[in-house]
């Protein structure tokens, strides 16, 4: 199971609803419609998950 950086569901990314792959990572999502707002601007929720695995390092 991985996170969908859009709503925070997680997906199965054996079987996910929806994916993409945007600079040599895939990215899983709970629907198209997350997958879609990804793609609008995703260095707005790959910054997003950075911050929250550096917030999870310093605890």
């Amino acid at each position: 199971m991985v996170k969908d950086l859009v709503c925070g569901m997680m997906v199965d990314k054996k079987n996910p609803p929806a994916q993409t792959l945007y600079k040599g990572e895939m990215y899983y999502f709970c629907s198209m419609d997350c997958k879609v707002k990804f793609s609008e601007n995703p260095e707005k929720y790959i910054a997003s998950k950075q911050q929250e695995e550096k917030k999870g390092k310093s605890i």
